[in-house]
């Protein structure tokens, strides 16, 4: 469908890579931060698999962006440094500093979660890790914000013309970096064994995946105030909102791949396991099935809601010119 669409694959990709990738660093600083003075354990544990995973999602995603603006047609290899020479308040020139810094950050960041990691004493590694999940969280929710700003920047285009998409865009990249640091630590779980080993294992999954049900609410809440946010208005912007829409030419997909799959079949998993330790505080303990399962539907549902909203905003504009 992304066929004769001025943004296609690699943009979307941009977005839901960038995003990702934010909101696991985020997810991973405050994890971390959350451990107080004496952080170990759990804590340092599961910051280390959001840690690695962040920066090459945002480098891939940052790589593909510019590879859509066409920085690498013959002639043009290097127009994308352009970027760095031109300082003002768009959109552009914020989001290609914010990238930038951010990719640094979560290069040093991740570097410090190395096991005796060369050229860093024990004791500075934790001040430095202390120092930057303090820098990192402004950053990363930046990033996540930026990739709903990208496109709200667009007056022309009446379906990513609304303040609630950059909202919505933070929430769907926390998520899925959750998701992200949730099906890594499945698929590489280490040595956990029992005793001790286990039960943080556990304790870390309930904290994750309780945190990942409530941003799946609040993303659910966003999505119905953005939907009827644009209905109740009228001219351009209600018709762009008609085509997600019962009815609409991108309805099936928006509600079946982004809120059944991507939000409230991983709800409804992860409430099952989460409302026992919650209300009985019984132990939580996930099949491994599942925890592949349930992360693997949010991240496919974080990159249909990016499809989705890119293609929509494309087929339904441009107005006013």
């Amino acid at each position: 469908m992304t066929e004769g669409l001025t943004w296609g694959l690699p943009v979307i990709f941009y977005l839901f890579l960038a995003g990702m990738g934010a909101g696991a660093l985020t997810a991973t600083a405050s994890i971390f931060l959350r451990g107080g003075k004496e952080a170990r354990g759990m804590h340092v544990e599961i910051a280390r698999y959001g840690a690695f995973i962040s920066p090459l999602p945002v480098i891939v995603g940052s790589w593909l962006l510019i590879f859509e603006l066409g920085s690498f047609e013959a002639g043009n290899w290097f127009r994308w440094l352009n970027l760095y020479t031109t300082i003002n308040l768009s959109p552009m020139s914020i989001g290609t500093w914010l990238l930038t810094f951010f990719i640094m950050l979560s290069i040093v960041y991740a570097y410090t979660f190395i096991h005796n990691a060369p050229g860093i004493s024990t004791e500075r590694r934790y001040t430095l890790r202390i120092f930057l999940s303090w820098t990192i969280i402004p950053f990363g929710i930046g990033v996540a914000v930026y990739t709903g700003v990208l496109l709200g920047a667009m007056p022309s285009r009446p379906f990513w013309n609304s303040p609630i998409l950059a909202m919505l865009f933070m929430l769907s990249s926390i998520s899925t970096g959750i998701a992200a640091i949730l099906l890594a630590r499945a698929l590489f779980p280490g040595k956990n064994g029992n005793g001790k080993k286990a039960e943080e294992y556990h304790r870390s999954g309930y904290l994750f995946t309780s945190s990942d049900v409530l941003l799946i609410g609040f993303e659910l809440l966003v999505i119905f105030l953005f939907l009827m946010f644009a209905h109740l208005t009228v001219g351009d912007v209600k018709h762009a909102v008609s085509v997600v829409l019962p009815g609409g030419s991108l309805a099936p997909m928006f509600f079946i791949w982004v809120v059944l799959i991507g939000l409230l079949a991983p709800a409804v998993i992860e409430l099952y396991y989460v409302l026992p330790r919650l209300l009985y505080h019984k132990e939580f303990a996930m099949p491994r099935g599942i925890e592949i399962i349930a992360p693997s539907a949010i991240l496919v549902g974080g990159f249909m809601l990016r499809y989705v909203v890119v293609v929509a905003g494309q087929i339904t504009g441009p107005v006013g010119i």
